[in-house]
């Protein structure tokens, strides 16, 4: 039994369901490939070490907490309500990508138990993107139905999105969901695949409506996990997915990070690598909404 919300409303259990946990077949490709293709993801338990997450954790938070919005101590991820990183930082996305860069979380977006999986997985070594979104969520806020087509598509189709836990995700605080078998809904993906992907422009892939009628619309449940430190999600570009409502009782920011990864041996999209990448919209870090204060409203994706 899950206790979650979905944009303010309590999702039934009838909706809910239970990711498939690949992490006994971690080490074997064929397994991973068949089992990618017919869900659309891996659930993958512990592929990341409690030390590594609790430095990446300790790390991001205690930057945030130098900005008066993450109480003492940092890793506990309470939010204050308050913020003064905008008088703080003249240069809000300089400041993002300083946090994004840093050496510890770095070690968990990119270090070796990651890199490993990705390359089982593509069957050859795995090339991480540069630019990653990194994600802490405060009380209330959730991620719209979408998928990650065409955002990421211009050097291969061939990405997958690592999505990681930096810390205990409850059902009560957020995280990341996947819409069953929406990497099969050919109507909704056919569509999303005419955009240009070479646009500048962020196209709209969200489904903005309610996710619990939509979801059963398409006969699919929402599917998802308690989330443990160092838990990882990898779903392809057309596997729709959102996050619940964080609903924390202690005013916990749920902390996550995606990054997306590509076989090494393919085009890259040259947005998103280098020592200062320009993200979709050319701005680079300042796009994201991580480079606004904890205080201030953002949009959903």
């Amino acid at each position: 039994m899950f206790d979650c919300r979905v944009h303010g409303k309590p999702v039934p259990q009838d909706v809910l369901g239970a990711f498939r946990d690949s992490t006994d077949v971690m080490a074997d490709a064929a397994s991973l490939q068949t089992r990618m293709a017919e869900d659309g993801y891996l659930f993958l338990r512990g592929v990341l070490g409690p030390s590594s997450i609790a430095m990446a954790r300790h790390e991001v938070f205690g930057r945030l907490a130098d900005v008066g919005e993450i109480a003492e101590p940092p890793v506990d991820g309470i939010f204050t309500g308050r913020s003064s990183r905008a008088e703080q930082h003249a240069d809000l996305g300089g400041f993002w990508q300083s946090v994004s860069e840093g050496p510890a979380l770095r070690r968990v977006t990119h270090g070796p138990e990651i890199q490993n999986v990705l390359a089982t997985l593509f069957g050859e070594p795995a090339r991480g993107y540069d630019f990653i979104f990194l994600r802490p969520s405060v009380v209330g806020r959730f991620t719209f139905l979408h998928y990650d087509f065409p955002f990421f598509a211009r050097g291969t189709k061939n990405v997958v999105t690592a999505w990681t836990a930096i810390g205990d995700i409850p059902t009560t605080e957020g995280p990341l969901f996947v819409l069953e078998n929406s990497h099969q809904f050919d109507d909704l993906i056919e569509p999303v695949q005419q955009i240009d992907y070479s646009s500048k422009e962020s196209p709209q892939v969200q489904m903005m409506g309610d996710a619990i009628e939509f979801a059963r619309r398409r006969e699919s449940k929402l599917l998802t996990a308690n989330f443990a430190p160092g838990d990882i999600i990898l779903f392809g570009m057309t596997t729709m997915h959102g996050s619940f409502d964080n609903c924390s009782p202690i005013n916990r920011t749920r902390l996550s990070v995606d990054v997306r990864w590509q076989p090494a041996s393919e085009p890259v999209d040259e947005r998103y690598f280098g020592t200062n990448p320009a993200g979709t919209t050319g701005i680079g870090y300042a796009e994201l909404n991580g480079a606004k204060p904890l205080t201030e409203p953002w949009h959903t994706r």
